[in-house]
C-alpha cells in the first residue's frame, strides 16, 4: 500500500464512521434520551456493566460520572458494592447476547435496581431486560450470536472492524449524556477536575 493510499484509507474510515454516529443520532428518541437522564439522576447508586471494548466504554463514562459526584460503580472490581432496589445497571454491550454480561443484569434486576440497556441488537436479551432501550445503529458485528464463536470466526464491515461502530458511537452517546448532566447539574469542567485523580 502506497502512502497516498494509506492517507486516503485513514480518512475514509473516519468519515465511515463519523457518518454512523451521526446516522445513529437520528434515530435516537428525545424521551428515551429523558428517561436515561431522569434514572441515573435518581439512582442511589448506578453500575455500570460491559465486557471487552464495551467495557472500556462503560469505564469511561463511569469516571465521568464520578467527577459529577454521582455513586458509581463497575461490576467486577474488587470495591464494588451491593446491588439493591433503587440502583441502576448501565448494561453496554453491541450484541447484547454476551453470556457474562446478560447474566450480570439478570442477578441486578432479581435484586431490584432498574436497568439502561445501550446496544445495537434491540431483539438480543440484554434489550429483553431494560427498563429503557437505547439502540445505537444497525448490527454490524458478525452475526453469530455466541460470543466465544464470535471471537474466532467473526465477520467485520470494510474499515470498521468487529464492533468497532458500536463502540464509538456508544462512547459519543455517554459523552452527550455526560455533558446534559453537567447543564443540569449546573458543573464545570473546573468542578469536574475537583474530582479527578490525583494519583495516576
Amino acid at each position: 500500500m502506497s502512502k497516498d493510499e494509506t492517507q486516503s484509507t485513514v480518512k475514509s474510515a473516519m468519515k465511515m464512521m463519523g457518518a454512523h454516529v451521526i446516522n445513529a443520532v437520528d434515530e435516537l428518541k428525545d424521551d428515551h434520551i429523558r428517561e436515561v437522564i431522569d434514572h441515573i439522576l435518581s439512582a442511589r447508586k448506578i453500575f455500570v456493566i460491559g465486557a471487552g471494548r464495551s467495557g472500556l466504554v462503560g469505564r469511561a463514562f463511569a469516571m465521568r460520572l464520578m467527577h459529577l459526584g454521582l455513586h458509581v460503580f463497575v461490576v467486577g472490581e474488587t470495591i464494588t458494592p451491593a446491588v439493591e432496589k433503587g440502583d441502576l445497571l448501565v448494561v453496554i454491550s453491541g450484541s447484547g447476547e454476551t453470556q457474562s454480561v446478560v447474566d450480570l443484569a439478570k442477578v441486578g434486576k432479581h435484586l431490584g435496581a432498574k436497568m439502561i440497556s445501550i446496544t445495537s441488537n434491540p431483539k438480543s436479551k440484554a434489550a429483553r431486560h431494560a427498563d429503557v432501550l437505547i439502540v445505537l445503529g444497525k448490527r454490524v458485528k458478525a452475526d453469530e450470536m455466541d460470543y466465544l464463536e464470535r471471537q474466532v470466526r467473526g465477520t467485520h464491515r470494510s474499515l470498521a472492524p468487529l464492533g468497532t461502530l458500536f463502540e464509538i458511537t456508544s462512547m459519543v452517546f455517554l459523552d452527550g449524556i455526560i455533558a446534559t448532566l453537567m447543564e443540569i447539574t449546573k458543573k464545570r469542567e473546573r468542578d469536574l477536575k475537583l474530582r479527578h485523580a490525583t494519583l495516576e
